[in-house]
């Protein structure tokens, strides 16, 4: 698990995938200074850094020991609205949205397609310029 100094804004990422991880984590860190980054690889000790106090949440879908349902359960029992979460997946958007149908999370996206990274970013520019 990685942390990054004191911002405004916390974004906690959880995906097992440590080239995409860091991959994301050099990119928001360059892109968008105003965002405190902490991530982690590993679900089971991603679910200890999920608390009220994160902005924005981003689960990867598929990980071995606990998947981004639960994951997505866990962190609305804890608080963290389900407008603040956006859950990633290798998978076709398509299939995505019928396994979360609108209004479950902020968004469902494929973490590997360009159009996709291009709506992450525009959420990760929307919370820099949040008050």
């Amino acid at each position: 698990m990685s942390v990054a100094d004191n911002n405004l804004h916390r974004v906690l990422i959880i995906d097992d995938d440590r080239l995409f991880l860091k991959t994301l984590e050099k990119n928001i860190r360059e892109d968008f200074p105003g965002l405190e980054v902490t991530t982690c690889d590993n679900p089971v000790q991603g679910l200890k850094a999920i608390d009220e106090s994160i902005d924005l949440l981003l689960l990867d879908l598929e990980m071995p020991g606990m998947d981004g349902s639960k994951l997505l359960a866990y962190a609305t029992a804890r608080g963290i609205d389900k407008s603040r979460i956006i859950i990633l997946s290798a998978r076709d958007a398509e299939d995505l949205h019928q396994i979360f149908p609108m209004g479950v999370c902020l968004a469902v996206l494929n973490k590997h397609e360009a159009r996709q990274k291009t709506v992450l970013k525009m959420v990760f520019s929307s919370l820099q310029r949040r008050p």
